[in-house]
């Protein structure tokens, strides 16, 4: 009883805790769901908050800059009005004279009547006369307050004794006021004439100038605000359309581009077209890859399920057998080792570093060449030509192009057929080639041979190569800035040639600059040393041309 209830408990006490996490989470991801909602992450949404605050401080700065010039004017203008009622006040009295009369003035009291009775106030100004410290007249221009009735304001002014200046903060706002002492031969009474501007009500035309523009500026804001969103969304057009497309690319899937037609030619304009060419390598990079993957897989394959075959029927106990599948166990792994190295140099043929030029003798490589490869096979070898030129190349990686190419020429010609190497200048460019009386290439063939294992479907006899060297020859032609073409046509051979930019090496000594043939400005060669029966013609478009890359045919060997 006890442990069933116990178990029970803790079920209850997990089902709770459970439901009590699960409600947690619900709650903490509305919380987090809301606040990514409302949290500012659309480059629209920074670009119009910016505009704004950008509109709203060009706003607060130039109304407060207003308001302070129209403030000040007001000042200047209260200043001058009340020095100019001065002026006013002394004429009077220095005139002796009352003007309502004729006569001389009586009394200070008569004075101070006059002087408020024949000035008159403006808006929000206020004359007042004290004598002996008492209020007596002030102007009938009505004011926010009656500052007779105020006691702080009429000790401050009513018992002056010089001409006095200030403010005073009265129930209406500040009081600028302007207090003048007036005396009378012949009358010992104390007068006082002040002049009073509320300074506050003066300054309602600024204060109201400033709420409109502000009014003005706030409907200004709305408008900006519409218009920055308009524009933001016309211009983060392109960036939209980058994330969409980016969005739905897939490991599969790698066709989606930006669509730029109808833009105007500008910076994101450029970058969609600078995304799609990406796209493009990715995806053509992506599929060279699977292809390459799959065809490495499948090379592999043939020579691990040869040797797993010969193993699972290996008898040991007959030594024969033993030899014989250990010696074709060894070849297979050579042809494996031979297969990964080239993947290796190939993979290699991606960095800066894999080519190293240096000044090299064209015609002392060449010839150097050609005593190595007629080591390759029984087959009439000839030297076609060599170019006297001293170029930036590497020689290493040249050579092992030329040779690549000679031993596939032995591989697909038989005892007696001919094999022509040579190189020549021509218009700015280094031309090596090697030409063969072999079956040839078939058109269909000719695109596709440079692709890795790929082999040709014409020839004599299949090789039993990996089906890498023409890709390595292409890529070392590629790293020395040029190209291979390949010239060919069914039962007449085939010319394959290196087509590289004649970069010109520092001047040797020794060297006697005779001749100057089509090799450009750039390149000084002395004289060609050239076979005339294995002489290479210019370089043409036959109807059989086929090239890597160009449509330019050269045929090093002869016509075909």
């Amino acid at each position: 009883m006890t442990a069933g209830t116990t178990t029970a408990g803790t079920t209850v006490v997990q089902t709770m805790t459970t439901t009590v996490t699960t409600e947690e989470r619900r709650s903490t991801g509305w919380l987090d769901r809301a606040r990514h909602r409302l949290a500012p992450r659309a480059a629209r949404t920074r670009i119009i908050g910016w505009v704004l605050l950008m509109v709203l401080l060009a706003l607060a700065i130039v109304t407060l800059v207003t308001w302070q010039l129209l403030v000040r004017a007001t000042n200047e203008r209260m200043d001058v009005a009340l020095g100019a009622e001065v002026e006013e006040f002394r004429r009077i009295l220095e005139g002796d004279v009352d003007p309502r009369s004729g006569e001389p003035f009586g009394s200070v009291a008569d004075v101070l009547q006059t002087m408020i009775t024949y000035n008159l106030a403006r808006p929000n100004e206020k004359f007042l006369g004290y004598v002996d410290g008492e209020y007596r007249y002030q102007s009938r221009i009505e004011a926010p307050v009656l500052l007779s009735e105020d006691a702080a304001f009429t000790e401050l002014v009513a018992s002056v004794t010089g001409t006095t200046s200030g403010r005073h903060p009265s129930g209406a706002g500040e009081v600028r006021y302007l207090a003048v002492p007036v005396t009378l031969e012949g009358d010992p009474s104390r007068g006082v004439a002040v002049v009073a501007y509320f300074a506050d009500q003066e300054r309602q035309a600024a204060d109201d100038t400033a709420k409109l523009m502000l009014g003005v500026g706030g409907v200004t804001l709305l408008i900006a605000a519409a218009g920055a969103w308009v524009v933001a969304g016309r211009v983060l057009a392109p960036v939209r359309a980058v994330a969409t497309t980016a969005q739905g690319i897939t490991e599969t899937d790698l066709s989606g581009r930006i669509p730029v037609d109808d833009r105007p030619a500008d910076e994101l304009t450029d970058l969609a077209v600078a995304v799609n060419a990406m796209l493009d390598r990715v995806e053509g990079g992506v599929a060279a890859q699977r292809r390459f993957l799959d065809d490495a897989g499948h090379e592999l394959r043939t020579p691990i399920t040869i040797v797993r075959g010969h193993l699972d029927v290996l008898d040991p106990a007959d030594p024969d057998d033993v030899r014989q599948t250990v010696a074709l166990v060894d070849d297979e792994l050579e042809r494996m080792n031979r297969m990964v190295s080239e993947l290796l140099l190939l993979a290699r043929a991606e960095q800066p570093a894999f080519v190293r030029p240096q000044p090299v003798d064209v015609a002392e490589l060449t010839t150097e060449v050609f005593g190595k490869v007629r080591q390759l096979g029984s087959r009439v070898w000839q030297l076609g030509g060599t170019a006297r030129a001293d170029l930036l190349l590497d020689p290493q990686r040249l050579t092992q192009a030329l040779v690549a190419l000679a031993d596939n020429a032995v591989r697909y010609t038989r005892d007696g057929d001919r094999i022509v190497v040579g190189s020549r200048l021509t218009a700015g460019q280094l031309l090596v080639w090697v030409d063969d009386d072999g079956p040839g290439i078939a058109e269909a063939d000719q695109a596709r041979v440079f692709e890795r294992f790929a082999r040709g479907t014409s020839g004599a006899r299949r090789s039993d190569g990996a089906g890498l060297g023409l890709s390595i020859v292409q890529a070392i032609a590629a790293a020395h800035g040029g190209r291979v073409e390949l010239h060919s046509r069914p039962g007449e051979g085939a010319t394959f040639t290196l087509v590289l930019p004649a970069r010109p090496a520092p001047p040797r000594a020794g060297w006697t600059d005779t001749a100057v043939d089509d090799a450009g400005p750039d390149v000084v060669p002395a004289a060609d040393t050239v076979d005339d029966s294995l002489a290479t013609p210019p370089l043409a478009v036959g109807p059989g041309a086929s090239a890597a890359g160009t449509s330019a045919a050269p045929t090093e060997g002869g016509p075909r």
